[in-house]
Parts: C-alpha cells; structure tokens; sequence
C-alpha cells in the first residue's frame, strides 16, 4: 500500500492536459472579456450614427 502511495504521489501522467486547459480556460475568459467590450463599442457607434442620420434627415428639409 505504501508503494501504491508514493507511485501515485509520483505520478506526473495528466498533467500536460490540465495546463492545456487551464490555458485555453485563460484564453477563453480573456476572449469574453475582449468581445463584450468591443460589442459595446459598436452599439454605441451605431447609435451614434442613427442619430446623426436622424438629425440630417430632419434638419435637411
């Protein structure tokens, strides 16, 4: 039993496979955060230019 323990202790098998997904986990959470910002960027631009145009329009005529 005590060999058991210290081979399982030992063993490194897996863990290549959690760094990845920590990794992609970072990359994932940073990629969520990058395109709420940038969607909010753009809605306030299209807004922007829907007023702009809605001002043209009336003070065109």
């Amino acid at each position: 039993m005590k060999k058991f323990l210290i081979r399982f202790i030992r063993d490194e098998q897996g863990q290549d496979l959690v760094e990845y997904a920590l990794i992609v986990a970072a990359i994932g959470l940073a990629l969520i955060a990058t395109v709420n910002q940038v969607s909010a960027a753009i809605v306030s631009l299209y807004s922007s230019i829907a007023q702009g145009l809605t001002t043209i329009g009336t003070s065109g005529q």
